[in-house]
């Protein structure tokens, strides 16, 4: 069974680091005041267009824009390169840089795991965990699955490799989960991997593959259109939004994997980190920044719509969720035998 390492952290940690910057915000003089941007920020995508890490950093750079959150321009770059080193090598380097952020998901861990690619997250600063993200076992709807199990069902009655699963990236989240699901129910999928989720819901509303497990936000349009259809969620428990998202369901109503009865859970992160080697005022500036995006309206919409567990973690609470959520890819990855030979 996959389980992915989640705490809840409280309210309270984002009220106290608001009052602290607040304070300073009034004793401050101009000529000690706060640090902000000179120029405009590079905002680090390691990961293809459309998928998930790509949206919700475009969606920052529209809340921050719109709510004139920052002086300067939030400018997303996609690097995606050797399944995000690319990314993550650009601001290993940055040392000092505080003009450059990066949004993260899991291949945080699992790239320098399944390639030696020479990085670790501790080489960069970590600054916030803004959410943590569902995966959803997805079918298009012309098939008649009603259920997860009927699907597994007829995995396992086609026999080994009949069976196409799509999803991001090789030796990835997607895969990660995908091995797991093939352990915990006796069944051998084709997996096909792609750039992006955007590109792997498309390849399921056409048939080129028979199943994903994308996150909510990167296939709610099809599923809102009536093309796919929800079978489980990879969580212990079900997605808390209860609002209609198709004529018959909310995000609420889709069971979880083990309800269905496959054994297998997991969530990923979406944080924020810049380079290393930064002072205290730059990262305290983007804790505040993203303390602010999580308080706007768009931002609280964004997450019920997308289904998100909204979990928030900065500071030392981030690093120890970091460090035991490492340790336990490092256990998923051995199991599905992607770590890379040295």
């Amino acid at each position: 069974m996959i389980k992915e390492f989640i705490s809840h952290s409280s309210s309270g940690i984002a009220k106290a680091t608001a009052g602290a910057f607040a304070a300073v915000a009034l004793t401050a003089t101009p000529a000690f005041a706060a640090w902000e941007p000179t120029k405009p920020v590079e905002f680090v995508v390691p990961a293809g267009t459309g998928g998930g890490a790509d949206q919700m950093a475009r969606l920052i750079q529209g809340v921050i824009i719109k709510n004139k959150l920052m002086k300067e321009p939030l400018i997303v770059v996609n690097r995606s390169g050797g399944a995000g080193a690319e990314g993550f090598l650009d601001v290993k380097g940055s040392k000092g840089d505080p003009h450059k952020i990066i949004i993260t998901l899991s291949n945080l861990f699992t790239t320098p795991m399944a390639t030696g690619v020479p990085f670790n997250w501790k080489e960069m600063t970590p600054v916030a965990m803004l959410a943590l993200d569902q995966f959803v076992l997805w079918t298009n709807a012309e098939k008649p699955y009603k259920t997860a199990k009927e699907y597994i069902d007829a995995v396992k009655a086609a026999g080994p490799n009949k069976f196409k699963m799509g999803g991001t990236g090789s030796k990835q989240e997607d895969q990660i989960i995908t091995a797991g699901l093939e352990k915990a129910t006796g069944t051998k999928f084709i997996y096909i991997p792609y750039k992006g989720g955007g590109e792997v819901a498309v390849q399921l509303v056409g048939n080129h593959i028979d199943s994903t497990v994308n996150n909510p936000i990167e296939a709610v349009s099809q599923w809102r259109a009536g093309k796919l259809k929800a079978l489980c969620v990879f969580d212990d428990q079900r997605m808390p939004y209860k609002a209609k998202i198709t004529e018959t369901q909310s995000w609420n109503d889709i069971p979880t994997c083990k309800e269905a009865g496959i054994p297998t859970d997991y969530t990923m992160l979406r944080g924020i980190f810049m380079p290393p080697n930064v002072t205290a005022d730059q990262l305290a500036y983007y804790v505040d920044l993203f303390t602010k995006v999580r308080a706007t309206a768009e931002w609280k919409d964004y997450m019920e719509k997308g289904a998100f567990n909204t979990s928030f973690k900065t500071g030392n609470d981030f690093k120890t969720w970091l460090e035991a959520a490492e340790k336990q890819h490092a256990t998923l990855m051995q199991e599905a035998g992607f770590m890379a030979k040295k």
